[in-house]
């Protein structure tokens, strides 16, 4: 990027597409190692993309190497750069039309070839494809399908897990791991459980879930263990009784730390990978030669589909999915079931209903066909094996966003801010699900209406296709409440030179409310209290200076011996008659 980011500081021309090939890291560090620094290089690029404004019309192609597998018995070459695609398929959904994730051949090492070059050509100039593997002379692309269970000779029986010894559960101590558990005694007839969890026996609901178990005929082992610590895993491992080996793994552990891509930083996703790929991993590398009989990772299907404001975690999830892959490759036992939005008490009927499909990666999730197909345009590219809808023509009256821009432009100020606040209030009822926006209530905030990360970036989406502007993925966040955003759209339609001479008093008070709230929270030195003052005093006088009131200068007098909270008194004055 150092050489993109010359040439556009010495004046040349965006160009409509860049290449970032992505690193395949790791050598003498190993796997994890690798994983991590690819993630740092690609999470580094893409923030660094989505925040130079010279580039908003340009398009970022992520280059990969072998890290999907394109077909059954495929293996996953490049298993380190595989966490990238569930990253990048998350930013996908944060920021429409930017990105395009590319996987080239193995066989042709880290240079793309001819055929993968004319592929990308060939989908931007289409527009409608975000994700391409190219295997010899052919492009593909990912899609959907329904997977069926081989027929059991007794339906009503599952078949067992494992044929006897030990199974052992990580995260032990979350929800999902206690109804997979009881599942495996109840219906599985596993005898010996061995429950891992970071706090081990002092975990919430440790006690009352072995109590039920062993209640249920099973001998339960509680170990406190960090599966992100390889050293604690082979303890662990080594601690199992030799008269009941290890025969089955089923990886549940998990941290979830959420936010938009441009909020990341390596440290969270860091902390996210951990659970997720160096326990996988080390689990996969410590048992290889045990003679497992089941290897089941517990996945998302935000890996698969992407998600907003899930980056990090659809990342370590993709990792799950292409090392079940890579297991099944080598005639290891594996599976990675991806979860969607399904209730917790029916996990155990569907990990049965997966393990009979024989297949190493199955995402189970409930699709709403007729109302997607209802929703063609909104199909993902993924699921439109699901669904095929013919085109339709745009309906009457329906304005392009630059139609509408036109009528913003000659729409009158007082009318435009009806209009705008309108447009958001319906965009917002729209994504909670509510038929009408009349008990949406202007200045509430949207978190408080039951907005998250994903919803809020589903409605910054939703806004940026009406109004057809680079809207940013932290658009919620930073204007928390349906007031502030329609205040935001109004200041980007008249421009942003004038929106700032022109902001609303109750836009900049909301901000202030921000500020206000923050620093109630931190905990600082001195000298740095001291620094925070200063500024503070700073704007205070500009405000005076800026509006040359007899009480400037007594003001300014005022602001010398004044501490911080007598600065913020002062300021919200000022701002109080803006």
């Amino acid at each position: 990027m150092s050489a993109l980011i010359s040439a556009l500081d010495e004046g040349e021309a965006a160009p409509e597409t860049v290449v970032l090939s992505c690193p395949t890291g790791g050598g003498e560090k190993g796997l994890v190692a690798g994983v991590r620094e690819s993630l740092s290089v690609v999470l580094s690029s893409v923030r660094w993309w989505l925040g130079e404004e010279r580039l908003l019309g340009s398009r970022l192609v992520v280059a990969t190497c072998g890290a999907v597998a394109t077909e059954a018995g495929e293996d996953v070459a490049g298993l380190v750069q595989a966490p990238v695609w569930g990253l990048l398929r998350s930013v996908q959904t944060e920021s429409p039309g930017r990105f395009l994730l590319l996987d080239h051949d193995p066989d042709h090492g880290s240079e793309i070839s001819p055929t993968a070059a004319d592929a990308v050509v060939r989908v931007l100039a289409a527009g409608e494809e975000p994700q391409l593997a190219v295997r010899g002379g052919t492009v593909l692309v990912p899609r959907m399908s329904r997977v069926v269970a081989k027929p059991a000779v007794a339906p009503e029986v599952p078949a067992p897990l494992v044929s006897g010894g030990t199974v052992l559960v990580t995260g032990a101590s979350g929800v999902l791991a206690g109804v997979v558990a009881r599942h495996l005694v109840a219906e599985h007839g596993v005898e010996h459980l061995l429950l891992a969890s970071r706090r081990g026996p002092e975990a919430p609901g440790t006690v009352e879930l072995v109590a039920e178990l062993e209640a249920a005929g099973a001998s339960v082992t509680v170990a406190a263990c960090d599966v992100g610590d390889r050293d604690a895993v082979r303890e662990l491992l080594a601690a199992v009784p030799a008269q009941l080996p290890l025969r089955g793994v089923v990886h549940t552990a998990a941290v979830v730390d959420d936010g938009v891509v441009e909020g990341l930083s390596d440290e969270r996703v860091q902390r996210v990978l951990a659970p997720k790929v160096d326990g996988a991993w080390h689990l996969h590398e410590l048992t290889r030669d045990m003679g497992l009989e089941a290897f089941v990772l517990y996945s998302s299907v935000a890996a698969t589909l992407g998600a907003g404001g899930q980056s990090s975690y659809a990342a370590a999830n993709a990792f799950l999915d292409a090392l079940a892959q890579h297991r099944h490759a080598q005639g290891l036992p594996a599976l990675s079931l991806a979860w969607g939005r399904i209730a917790q008490e029916r996990s155990a009927g569907l990990l049965d209903a997966a393990l009979e499909t024989e297949r190493p990666h199955v995402l189970s999730m409930k699709v709403d066909l007729k109302a997607t197909r209802k929703r063609a345009d909104a199909v993902p590219a993924l699921m439109r094996g699901l669904v095929r809808a013919p085109h339709r023509k745009a309906a009457a009256g329906q304005q392009s966003a630059e139609a509408w821009k036109e009528q913003m432009a000659l729409t009158a100020p007082e009318e435009r801010e009806q209009l705008l606040l309108d447009l958001v209030l319906t965009h917002a009822a729209s994504v909670l699900g509510h038929s009408g926006h009349t008990g949406i209530e202007p200045d509430r905030a949207l978190k408080e209406l039951g907005f998250d990360s994903l919803t809020a970036v589903e409605l910054r989406n939703q806004l940026s296709t009406t109004t057809g502007m680079r809207l940013p993925a932290t658009l919620v966040f930073d204007h928390p409440t349906p007031l502030a955003v329609a205040h935001y759209l109004d200041s980007q339609v008249r421009g942003v030179g004038q929106s700032e001479t022109n902001m609303s008093a109750r836009t900049v008070l909301a901000e202030f409310d921000k500020l206000e709230v923050t620093l109630s929270r931190l905990r600082y030195r001195e000298d740095e209290r001291a620094q925070i003052s200063a500024r503070l005093k700073g704007l205070i006088l500009a405000l005076g200076d800026s509006r040359l009131d007899d009480g400037a200068q007594a003001r300014s007098d005022d602001l010398e011996s004044a501490d911080m909270d007598q600065v913020l008194k002062l300021l919200n004055d000022e701002l109080g008659t803006f």
